[in-house]
């Protein structure tokens, strides 16, 4: 069986590369960032930390907080269908704002 040459981050040449405004030092409210359970939240990768890095193809997707595990917290997202608990650094999460109208 051939072996598969190449890492999580293989092919994420544009998928992770940053905005020229968005280069430089990360702020630090970005790591201390707190969500509860039920909270809606945008999976969009810090390419500059590893830790905590969910894999490539979900970037952008947005799901439900459901837990916390360590400094991280468990997000379910639906993937083609299938629900799935990604379990991700709050740094590599956004807020999304609910609106009510």
């Amino acid at each position: 069986m051939a072996m598969r040459i190449g890492g999580s981050r293989r092919k994420t040449r544009h998928k992770l590369l940053k905005p020229h405004n968005r280069k430089g030092k990360i702020s630090i409210t970005k790591y201390l960032q707190k969500f509860s359970e039920g909270d809606k939240v945008q999976l969009l990768a810090e390419p500059a930390v590893q830790k905590g890095m969910y894999f490539p193809r979900y970037h952008g997707k947005s799901g439900v907080v459901v837990g916390k595990q360590g400094e991280c917290y468990k997000v379910m997202i639906k993937d083609s269908g299938k629900e799935k608990v990604m379990i991700v650094h709050p740094v590599h999460l956004k807020a999304l704002s609910v609106k009510n109208s």
